[in-house]
């Protein structure tokens, strides 16, 4: 497994409308097919207005299309501050 963690800087004020963006955009539908098969991740720091997102994906090639699509789309997190990439050996997901 792989994993895509990126780090989104913004306003404290407005995390629950980024939350609720992300949240309509995955409802809909609207994520891009390289992304149907990872599982996502949001996590939020409500004081300083961060967000991470960790995108796990069953391969790295499946991580490399992701990013490229998710670098290719409007972002919904707030001003993307970094992306890294990670290889997840052990993990208890099912």
């Amino acid at each position: 497994m792989w994993a895509r963690v990126a780090r989104f800087d913004g306003d404290p004020g407005d995390v629950d409308q980024r939350i609720e963006r992300l949240r309509g955009l995955i409802e809909s539908g609207g994520l891009p097919s390289e992304l149907a098969e990872a599982k996502l991740l949001m996590l939020v720091d409500r004081e300083s207005g961060a967000v991470i997102g960790v995108t796990l994906f069953e391969s790295e090639e499946a991580m490399r299309r992701g990013d490229e699509a998710m670098n290719a789309g409007q972002g919904h997190a707030g001003s993307r501050s970094g992306v890294e990439f990670y290889e997840v050996p052990l993990h208890t997901l099912a």
